[in-house]
């Protein structure tokens, strides 16, 4: 008798695709809020949109992915912090509109599905919704045979949030003289691993399992620190304080980010050595012969959020920051742009 083909000879199981939902179940419940309706598994996630503490509520929200991070994670193979950058790197920018974070859907993509090691993934993603808040309440896991080499996956995110429309913060009220405070970063978050790893790996000829000198941990450990995520305290703040602009430090670094919140006509002037830098950084600025601008333009240099304030609450605002347990540096301040300099000027 011949032999029937089956979707598992062409490489997709779907057993192990079963397994995996099994096993994500208690994570994924974990981050639920109170709106969200239904449960795991269905064709469409419902979430309650009766927003009664808000009198005209707008939606925000913002996808994206980990990058070429996911690469440590593979030469590592360590997975449980990626699926927290996932979150942070949505959740954190729709943080900067003020607006606070409701859900969350992940997109999870292999050539093979492995259950456990996919499980570790979506158990990051969970972790990662709720220390910023919201429900992960869908995704979609799928098992493309040939499209990626084994042992590979790529993961993307969706978040959703919502704000107030009096309350929206868009740098429209940013003048000169308003001070610009920086949240520290917990090392590279998500941006810039492409250039990392040619200095790291390349130049510098280091393994993930290298510890360079003056490193408590290794280079692996380091540079899989997971994207800290300024949900919750943030949102603290602006309960007391008038927060004019905030810019979520990613790809592009200062100079790409801190105009998109910048009214036309202003700069912000950078103070060099008003903040600690991380050794990561150093290493790698280093080891790649890489001069202060490309740094700036490329890594959050151990800045990963700014906030722009009036300069009569700087202090306060840096107060409230350290009691809600972030390190919160005045890095620089807003001042009158000319022609022909540029939106963000370090010195």
């Amino acid at each position: 008798m011949k032999k029937t083909l089956t979707y598992k000879d062409a490489g997709v199981n779907i057993d192990e695709g079963m397994k995996l939902v099994d096993l994500i179940k208690p994570h994924v419940r974990g981050s639920y809020r109170k709106e969200v309706l239904g449960d795991i598994g269905g064709f469409g996630a419902l979430f309650s949109a009766r927003f009664r503490n808000l009198k005209d509520p707008v939606l925000v929200s913002s996808t994206d992915g980990v990058g070429t991070k996911l690469m440590i994670a593979f030469m590592a193979d360590k997975h449980s912090s990626v699926g927290i950058d996932l979150v942070a790197m949505s959740v954190n920018d729709i943080l900067v509109s003020g607006a606070e974070p409701l859900f969350f859907l992940d997109y999870f993509a292999t050539g093979k599905l492995d259950a456990k090691r996919a499980s570790l993934v979506v158990k990051g993603i969970a972790e990662g919704c709720k220390d910023a808040g919201c429900a992960l309440i869908g995704g979609e896991t799928a098992e493309m045979p040939g499209l990626y080499k084994p042992g590979e996956y790529d993961l993307a995110g969706f978040a959703v949030g919502v704000v107030d429309r009096k309350k929206i913060i868009d740098g429209s009220k940013i003048k000169a003289g308003d001070k610009i405070i920086g949240l520290a970063s917990s090392g590279l978050h998500s941006n810039g691993y492409s250039l990392a790893r040619k200095v790291i790996f390349e130049k510098l000829g280091l393994t993930v399992d290298s510890t360079p000198e003056g490193f408590n941990s290794t280079i692996g450990s380091v540079l899989l620190t997971p994207t800290r995520i300024y949900v919750k305290p943030v949102l603290k703040l602006l309960k007391t304080y008038n927060v004019l602009g905030m810019a979520h430090i990613t790809g592009g670094g200062f100079s790409d980010n801190i105009p998109r919140v910048l009214p036309k006509g202003l700069k912000a002037v950078i103070t060099k050595g008003a903040w600690p830098i991380p050794q990561i950084f150093t290493l790698i600025q280093s080891g790649g012969g890489i001069e202060d601008e490309e740094m700036y333009r490329t890594f959050n240099c151990g800045i990963g959020l700014v906030l722009v304030v009036r300069a009569r609450d700087a202090e306060g605002v840096k107060k409230r920051l350290k009691a809600l347990g972030e390190s919160p540096y005045v890095i620089g301040e807003i001042a009158v742009k000319k022609t022909h300099e540029k939106e963000v000027v370090v010195k």
